[in-house]
């Protein structure tokens, strides 16, 4: 289930192990405390990073997880043709591979994962990327207050400092800026304490996420940001964990200043909504008045 030993490791592997050992941290034990999880891995052109992402995954996580499915966001390359020779030549009965009709976009990708989940009555699911950037090796740290019942969702942290933080790892000096200036205004906007809002590597309880209106949520990538909005409204609890940071020499389908333009309208919406000026559609159930606004 886990690399051979003989395969070369690829650097984000690496990043990892190296990260891990300096870090002299202990990942949490990989127990599921009796509850079903679920590992959602979305995918978009990923044929040469998804197989070593599976593979990183630690042998003792393959053994609590239920399942681990593969949503491939209609790519243009052959990342589900990977995936499925994967499973076959592991034989691993726990892996799925599904592939879009449509491209549903990074936020749309995540609805129908979770939607998935929500349907088999899992208890807790991991949101991992294909790409290589989030290190499979910590995933155990993202679901053990979960089904600790400790938080209703985890996100991973590449600002805490115990891996030796963004820079260490290789985020680009322009990214590390405009993640602190966004995550600042998000925190005095939303008034909480986050070090992190723009790490794509999170953990959810299902029963939390089954309280939430995910349906007129943005397909877009600041999908991200709205559910950490709904999730801070309606009261759930929040923790966060560190994780290594890895730059590689992976794709990025991200526009940066469209993603902080739309974040930064996220935030104003969701306000301006609660506040009673208009109901904009993806925060409408929170708006004094059911009547949605245009647009």
């Amino acid at each position: 289930m886990t690399a051979d030993s003989s395969t070369p490791l690829p650097a984000g592997a690496l990043a990892a192990r190296r990260a891990l050992a300096a870090s002299q941290r202990t990942v949490a034990p990989a127990d599921n405390h009796g509850r079903r999880i679920g590992i959602l891995v979305v995918a978009f052109n990923a044929v040469t990073t998804l197989t070593t992402v599976l593979q990183r995954i630690p042998r003792d996580v393959w053994e609590n997880v239920e399942e681990v499915v593969v949503f491939d966001d209609a790519s243009h390359d052959e990342t589900y043709a990977a995936a499925v020779e994967y499973k076959t030549l592991t034989g691993i009965e726990k892996l799925s591979v599904i592939r879009n009709d449509k491209n549903l976009g990074y936020g749309g990708n995540q609805k129908l994962g979770y939607r998935y989940f929500l349907d088999k009555g899992f208890d807790v699911v991991v949101l991992l990327h294909g790409d290589g950037q989030y290190a499979p090796e910590v995933l155990a740290d993202l679901y053990a207050p979960l089904v600790r019942g400790e938080a209703d969702a985890v996100f991973g942290s590449r600002m805490m400092i115990e891996y030796g933080g963004p820079r260490k790892g290789g985020m680009p000096l322009y990214k590390l800026v405009g993640n602190r200036i966004l995550t600042a205004f998000e925190n005095r906007s939303l008034g909480m304490r986050l070090t992190e809002f723009h790490s794509g590597y999170r953990a959810y309880s299902l029963a939390a996420l089954g309280k939430i209106d995910l349906s007129r949520m943005t397909d877009d990538f600041h999908f991200d940001t709205e559910i950490i909005i709904k999730l801070k409204h309606q009261g759930f609890v929040i923790n966060e964990v560190p994780i290594p940071t890895f730059y590689g020499e992976e794709l990025c389908y991200v526009d940066g200043m469209k993603y902080a333009k739309d974040v930064f309208r996220a935030v104003v919406r969701y306000r301006r909504t609660v506040r009673g000026g208009r109901a904009y559609p993806e925060f409408a159930e929170y708006a004094p008045t059911q009547a949605p606004a245009r647009g």
